[in-house]
């Protein structure tokens, strides 16, 4: 049987690891659009990843407040993708 539990913890640390990378690597004015572009779609799909999890955790009946650390792993992927999103947008000007 899968572990959901486990896996939203797993994830919960890298997810923790990636708020912290993320805005670091963005930040370095040697990131080339290329390496941004690689970033984006690896938070994208961590997102969907994180949407799925969420999803199984609700099918089986999880706890609410592991459904809100599911969505707000979700939120925080999201957020990322969407802040190297911006630093895309912003090195094609």
């Amino acid at each position: 049987m899968t572990d959901w539990i486990e896996i939203l913890k797993e994830q919960t640390i890298n997810g923790d690891e990636m708020g912290r990378e993320v805005p670091k690597m963005l930040a370095n004015p040697d990131i080339s659009e290329a390496q941004v572009k690689t970033l984006f779609a690896a938070l994208e799909k961590q997102a969907d990843f994180a949407e799925k999890l969420r999803l199984a955790l609700e099918k089986f009946g999880h706890d609410f407040s592991i459904i809100k650390a599911a969505e707000r792993l979700e939120e925080r992927y999201a957020d990322l993708a969407a802040s190297v999103a911006e630093k895309l947008k912003a090195m094609r000007k």
